[in-house]
């Protein structure tokens, strides 16, 4: 049966809405309250005739009301009062007064804090041109954040965004970490990326640029459909297109962000990245520090250049037209990039060409001439020691199938993989069949990584390259502990039986890297920080996105890190000019160089040098390698 609403429901619904509209409501109904109260227990004394009979108060109203009005403040006149009914009316008064002084106190502190918190939490709307706006919080952020600031350091005015459903005063503790130049400004807000609104109060219509990080939940990649839609129904206060760079985890999913992008969307594919670059680490040892350098702001970046003076001459003649900068492609009239095209392929106009340099300023054409190479050094040696290989890989990780399948990309037939993880095997389908393998045989065995009992059964001395990976599922500081704790037994197994093992390791924060060198890993690859590093370049030039695009996929060139006796003969030091003029008779273009003997000192960068000064002369030896960009790795 439904019950009937009475007059006291109606006004108490009334009275609710009412008070429910913010501090100045709650202030304007609780002062009307109080003059109602006043002006009835004026009614009240004045009808009563109970006003003190002495010469200060005349007998009417006004003196009733102000008498009423004072006692609810001050309790004096209740000790003055003569009258016990006045005394008992007054006292009424002062109890309703103190109530209400009290509530309003209590309003206005509560209003007062709301508002400060308001204030803390930047609820305005930012007010910038031409900043770069991250959408989300995750341990990408310092890595990004430091690599933009880094890459607007010498801009006039910078501004650098952040919307994110993370707590703005933790985000501001954390970013507060960051040095910052004065040009740039560190802005945070809290709200939802998805939500428009909140979109705007960020001025995503008025960005150079917009980052969207990886959600954490398992729908993450419709939560980015979202967003990449609430975004776009945004109008752009100019003419030119929104740049969106973004991750991606599934490649399925690229085929509908073109759709709703339009173009205006970079995609980075971030698993298929991490699992390739962790492939090809495993068999070449410090080809993630020379992506580290790449791809980081600091030192040597990537630079497109038109040049009219090389227009009719071959990539071969580019190569050697510049001392302090490193030709590596070509891009194309139609945007195309092709990385170490032909050495005979000529300049055409309008294409400009792709350098590795110090700084756009630092491309300057070589005053050397003649070119100083030492034809007697160069020789055409190959590399005899390909062979089948043995991989071991340890850990519990959703990446493993992605890097058996790029191992079989680079292995000869006849290798085998051997997966360790702590999955029942029930659970895990490594077949040859599911992984669709030609070359490789895979063996599964269920594990503990960090037992070392189980660890010394393994016979690690039976496998070329060993790859330690994390378990992404827990959190990211136990995760980086069990990797260096496997490591740690591992270099010990090796000391103790005198093996010389290759051994990757990957780990989640980048805080950790000393820990992890302390583990002595031949090479270890921080996975979010290089995507971090990839969104951030692209983020700033967006032809990047096809550079690094050919870079991570196995059709044409890559990077990769040969033995230096097969270019030349080291009886001597020599420049890199001769280095490079070896690396094109082989197709290659040569990018720079590895000291083994730095191979653990940090601060020579791990012995990667990129971009020497080509008429430098450097002192090789034979276990030095040379890094070059190649179509394979023979």
């Amino acid at each position: 049966m439904k019950k009937k609403n009475t007059f006291f429901d109606f006004i108490h619904y009334r009275f609710d809405n009412f008070m429910a509209r913010g501090t100045v409501n709650l202030i304007v109904g609780l002062a009307l309250v109080n003059i109602i109260f006043v002006l009835l227990m004026s009614v009240i004394l004045y009808s009563a005739n109970l006003l003190p009979s002495d010469n200060s108060l005349h007998h009417h109203l006004g003196e009733s009301f102000w008498l009423v009005l004072n006692n609810s403040i001050d309790t004096g006149n209740v000790i003055a009062a003569k009258s016990w009914k006045l005394r008992i009316l007054l006292l009424i008064v002062t109890l309703a007064g103190i109530f209400s002084v009290s509530t309003l106190i209590g309003i206005l502190s509560s209003g007062i804090e709301k508002k400060l918190e308001n204030l803390r939490k930047g609820d305005s709307r930012v007010i910038e041109n031409e900043h770069i706006v991250i959408l989300g919080w995750s341990l990408q952020v310092i890595t990004i954040v430091k690599e933009l600031v880094q890459a607007n350091s010498n801009k006039a005015n910078s501004c650098i965004v952040i919307l994110s459903e993370h707590d703005k005063t933790s985000m501001d503790d954390t970013l507060n970490n960051i040095t910052l130049p004065r040009n740039v400004r560190l802005v945070s807000r809290e709200g939802n990326p998805a939500d428009m609104a909140d979109l705007s109060l960020v001025s995503v219509g008025t960005s150079r640029s917009i980052i969207i990080l990886k959600l954490p939940e398992e729908n993450a990649e419709i939560q980015l459909v979202k967003t990449l839609l609430a975004i776009l129904n945004i109008p752009r206060t100019s003419k030119k297109p929104y740049h969106i760079v973004t991750q991606v985890q599934n490649q399925n999913n690229l085929d509908i962000i073109d759709i709703i992008g339009h173009g205006q969307v970079e995609t980075i594919l971030a698993n298929d990245i991490i699992s390739r670059l962790i492939a090809q680490t495993a068999r070449q040892s410090g080809l993630s520090l020379v992506y580290k350098e790449l791809l980081s702001f600091y030192g040597n970046e990537i630079y497109f250049q038109k040049e009219s003076r090389l227009e009719g001459l071959t990539y071969r003649e580019a190569i050697l037209a510049y001392n302090s900068s490193v030709v590596i492609g070509i891009q194309q009239i139609n945007g195309k990039i092709w990385l170490n095209p032909p050495m005979e392929r000529m300049l055409e106009e309008g294409e400009s060409l792709i350098f590795i340099s110090e700084d756009d300023d630092t491309i300057k054409f070589s005053t050397i001439s003649p070119v100083p190479i030492d034809e007697r050094a160069i020789h055409t040696g190959s590399n005899d020691s390909l062979k089948a290989e043995n991989t071991l890989i340890l850990g519990s990780s959703d990446r493993i199938s992605y890097i058996v399948k790029q191992l079989e990309e680079y292995v000869l037939a006849g290798s085998s993989v051997t997966i360790v993880a702590n999955f029942p095997q029930e659970e895990v389908d490594f077949s040859i069949k599911s992984l669709s393998l030609e070359k490789q045989s895979v063996d599964y065995i269920q594990g503990d990584i960090t037992n070392r009992k189980f660890l010394e059964d393994l016979d690690i001395a039976n496998y070329d390259n060993i790859i330690v990976l994390c378990n992404r599922e827990i959190d990211p500081q136990t995760a980086d502990a069990q990797i260096m704790v496997a490591l740690l037994q591992l270099r010990n197994i090796a000391d103790r039986h005198n093996l010389s093992l290759r051994i990757v390791s990957e780990i989640i924060d980048e805080e950790n890297e000393p820990l992890a060198q302390a583990a002595r890993p031949d090479d270890f690859v921080i996975g979010e920080q290089l995507i971090s590093l990839v969104l951030a370049q692209v983020s700033e030039q967006k032809d990047l996105s096809a550079v690094f695009s050919e870079l991570f996929t196995p059709e044409g060139s890559e990077i990769y890190l040969k033995p230096v006796t097969d270019y030349v003969h080291v009886d001597y030091p020599l420049n890199f000019y001769t280095i490079a003029e070896a690396a094109t008779r082989r197709g290659e273009s040569a990018i720079g160089y590895r000291r083994q003997m730095d191979s653990r000192n940090q601060s020579n960068s791990y012995g990667v040098v990129i971009n020497p000064h080509k008429n430098t002369l450097i002192d090789f030896k034979r276990e030095d390698t040379i890094i070059v960009l190649s179509e394979n790795n023979s």
